[in-house]
């Protein structure tokens, strides 16, 4: 019987303890200030939505206990946290160690850390977010900005009882390759640090790391706001860079989302399995539930992944699902995005359009054929 591992990202905005994020949400609750604001762009459009949890603080440990154990029953078993390092130092982490770290039950859950390693302009800002070109924190960093923020991890959350393996291994994703490249100084510095990276753990008592990296399509546009336009070969690259493993984030990173979910679909199972044909890294299957990014914006961003409903999300969960179960990957681990990406229109919390239909999918595909 195959004990499937169900990975949804968590990007750690909504919560109310971090100063530094005033700059983008000056009301103190994170971007829950952007989810509450939001309007609809034309008639049908489906927003505003609204959490049927309510604008929780998601930095607190009541809060995640409650998270956990929904997440637990219907499911997901792992949570990816987006983790930021910027001016040396930790960002956008009270999500994740006060609130998931502090929670009574969060042994019962296993997670582990893309560090999301993009630039940051005003996108978070609705006030900005039309004007994207000012760069506050950049995520292209130096050997010693990767020497720190690797040891931070290794000393910080590596060894934690929760904390994810392949092969006894902790998992550490690196968001955007093209980023790392360049902070470090080109593809042979870029192999040297992982090298020096996997040394420190082994010196740490572990036996290695995973490194995972998540894939772009060949050109990645920027219909995210966040992410570089670039172009190289992603599989050629990870392969040089010698990655133990690969996924993506979201299917705006690989295909054309300006459709319905019907028709992404297949193009979605066609790239993963080109990735399997094409590449000696095992690649984990990833489902996302949607797109639009419409809230963070006052203009139409009219790029928007449709009908995504609850009954076609099965659809690219049962996919995946055959997928491990052909053995192509070895480790039985499924990405999603995400637990709570509300302003890119990807989720699975409950909402009042809804209710609980995308966990219900991920529940009704794993739990109930056998976990």
């Amino acid at each position: 019987m195959i004990k499937y591992d169900i990975a949804a990202y968590v990007w750690p905005s909504y919560t109310c303890d971090e100063l530094k994020t005033r700059i983008f949400w000056e009301k103190g609750f994170g971007e829950w200030q952007t989810v509450m604001n939001a309007q609809p762009k034309f008639e049908g459009h489906n927003w505003p939505r609204k959490p049927l949890w309510g604008y929780v603080n998601e930095a607190n440990p009541d809060v995640m206990e409650m998270q956990i154990n929904a997440a637990l029953r219907h499911g997901v078993n792992t949570f990816i946290y987006d983790w930021y390092w910027f001016d040396n130092l930790p960002y956008l982490e009270s999500c994740l160690k006060n609130g998931f770290l502090k929670a009574p039950n969060n042994k019962d859950m296993k997670f582990y850390l893309m560090w999301a390693n993009h630039d940051v302009n005003y996108l978070w800002d609705k006030r900005n977010s039309d004007s994207l070109s000012e760069i506050l924190y950049r995520g292209a960093h130096n050997i010693h900005e990767f020497e720190c923020a690797t040891n931070y991890v290794i000393e910080n959350y590596f060894g934690l009882q929760n904390y994810y393996r392949i092969d006894n291994k902790p998992v550490f994703c690196i968001y955007e390759p093209a980023n790392l490249i360049e902070g470090l100084g080109g593809i042979e510095n870029t192999k040297k640090a992982l090298c020096d990276f996997r040394n420190r753990c082994i010196s740490a008592g572990f036996d290695g790391v995973n490194i995972q990296a998540t894939l772009r399509g060949a050109i990645t546009s920027n219909l995210s706001g966040i992410d570089k336009s670039v172009f190289f070969d992603s599989l050629k690259v990870s392969e040089e860079l010698g990655f133990d493993s690969l996924t993506h984030y979201q299917y705006v990173h690989f295909i054309d989302v300006n459709t319905t979910y019907s028709e992404i679909l297949p193009k979605v199972i066609e790239a993963w399995d080109y990735v399997y044909k094409n590449c000696s890294i095992p690649y984990f299957p990833h489902v996302s539930l949607g797109w639009d990014n419409n809230p963070r914006h006052y203009g139409l961003k009219p790029d928007i992944l449709k009908d995504n409903t609850p009954e076609n999300i099965k659809k690219a969960f049962e996919a995946a699902k055959k997928y491990v179960d052909e053995g192509k990957c070895g480790v039985p681990l499924i990405t999603v995005n995400s637990w709570n990406e509300w302003t890119e229109g990807s989720y699975l919390e409950p909402d009042d359009l809804y209710g609980y239909g995308y966990l219900e999918a991920i529940r009704n595909t794993f739990i109930q054929k056998g976990i």
